[in-house]
């Protein structure tokens, strides 16, 4: 399980904080509170905020960092069963990850789909005009084309359910970067069976792991990245880390030529 303290070393702003580039180029819409930009009602009224913030995290701006690449040797190695995440910004896909061992859990810039006529489109399709900060319209109906990423209010995507059968199956549970604090979400750290120790590497203790301790659970606690390099030395596998980096880093590199 994954959240945003992943994407945060990658430089990924978060749009709450003031102070933030993300939050200032916000700020010109008078948006009434800043999860607005997240609700359908207010979306329908004005979809501008949503897609500045759509211009920021659309795939391609940001790069994945040691913490996704460890999640994609977990995957190598063939251990990852699945990667549940709760961000958008589509980082675990650029590690990688193949798209089958991924639950993006509140939803994914990889697809789109009109508002109106329900067609399904490319995340890719409508890139041009998110970046020439337009508006995308559906080129069959001409309704607003919303990327998939679920607001307030929206049932998270069908590949969430596969936690019914993932967590029984699991041996054991990384949560990565979490509040834990938005469910349903938050409750899968639950899901697992009480013999399966789960590993915690955040800034903070969360969710169960603060008010609800199992005997066989382990917290790394400080820097994310840090929590990550440590774990990964214990394992042995620093030498193949640092040749999936390099090999990924130049991928990327002659991508952005």
């Amino acid at each position: 399980m994954a959240g945003a303290g992943i994407s945060t070393p990658s430089g990924i702003p978060d749009f709450r904080s003031p102070g933030s580039g993300l939050y200032s180029n916000l700020e010109q819409y008078d948006i009434p509170y800043p999860e607005a930009i997240f609700e359908l009602t207010y979306f329908f009224v004005n979809p501008k905020p949503f897609f500045t913030l759509a211009k920021e995290l659309y795939p391609g701006n940001y790069r994945p960092n040691y913490a996704h690449y460890f999640l994609r040797l977990l995957h190598d190695k063939g251990l990852l069963l699945r990667l549940y995440t709760q961000n958008i910004d589509g980082l675990e896909r650029a590690a990688g990850i193949p798209p089958d061992r991924l639950v993006e859990a509140h939803g994914t810039f990889a697809t789109a789909t009109c508002t109106v006529c329900r067609r399904k489109f490319p995340g890719e399709d409508f890139r041009g005009d998110v970046m020439a900060d337009k508006v995308p319209h559906c080129r069959v109906c001409t309704g607003i084309v919303k990327p998939d990423i679920v607001f307030f209010g929206e049932e998270l995507p069908q590949r969430f359910f596969l936690h019914v059968t993932d967590f029984p199956m699991a041996d054991l549970l990384f949560v990565i970067g979490t509040s834990l604090e938005v469910e349903p979400f938050a409750s899968l750290a639950g899901a697992v069976r009480s013999s399966v120790p789960r590993v915690l590497i955040n800034r903070d203790l969360v969710g169960p792991f603060a008010w609800q301790q199992r005997y066989n659970d382990v917290a790394q606690l400080g820097d994310v990245v840090g929590g990550v390099e440590k774990l990964v030395e214990l394992l042995g596998w620093n030498e193949e880390m640092q040749a999936l980096i390099r090999k990924e880093k130049e991928k990327l590199d002659a991508k952005d030529k």
